[in-house]
């Protein structure tokens, strides 16, 4: 745990996935083709903390809906990207966008697709309910499943590792 909590010392910059991360990775179709789509709320929270304290979020996601560009609004997330076949180019946009190294990125992904990122980054975090072929190659995995908790995971790991935990979490006291 000591070399994830320093890699998570260095984070600026998260990207999550959404299907199976930010969502428990089921789509719901109504009759009328709409994508619906279910986020827990302590995520929604636990980013909100993250982006207080000056660490930038991605969102990356093979699949384009409404419902997640909703989502990214009301989060004030300004970094989205939806629909992407190839998440390597998004990623390596962002380093240069953001001057960032690979080191100073953390990257949340529960499949096959997420790899090619997943790889490159300082550190790599799949959740508890990801493929099992992604987990062999994460730095480190959630205890909570995808879209039941485990982004605000992510965030309070990331939090802690800069020692802004304790005051993220006094506010509210």
């Amino acid at each position: 745990m000591h070399d994830v909590l320093h890699k998570a010392a260095r984070i600026e910059l998260v990207i999550f996935d959404v299907d199976g991360v930010l969502t428990d990775g089921r789509l719901y179709l109504g009759n009328d083709g709409n994508e619906f789509k279910a986020f827990h709320i302590r995520d929604g929270h636990g980013v909100k903390m993250l982006l207080d304290v000056g660490v930038e979020i991605a969102i990356i996601s093979g699949r384009h809906a409404v419902s997640v560009e909703q989502r990214v609004k009301d989060l004030g997330i300004r970094h989205a990207y939806l629909g992407v076949d190839d998440k390597r180019v998004v990623f390596n946009n962002l380093l240069t966008q953001l001057n960032l190294t690979a080191d100073q990125v953390a990257y949340v992904g529960d499949d096959l697709i997420d790899l090619p990122v997943m790889t490159q980054v300082g550190l790599a975090i799949a959740v508890q309910d990801a493929d099992p072929f992604v987990i062999q190659h994460a730095h480190w995995q959630t205890s909570c499943r995808g879209g039941r908790g485990a982004a605000r995971e992510v965030c309070e790991l990331l939090l802690e590792a800069r020692g802004q935990l304790a005051a993220a979490r006094s506010r509210y006291l």
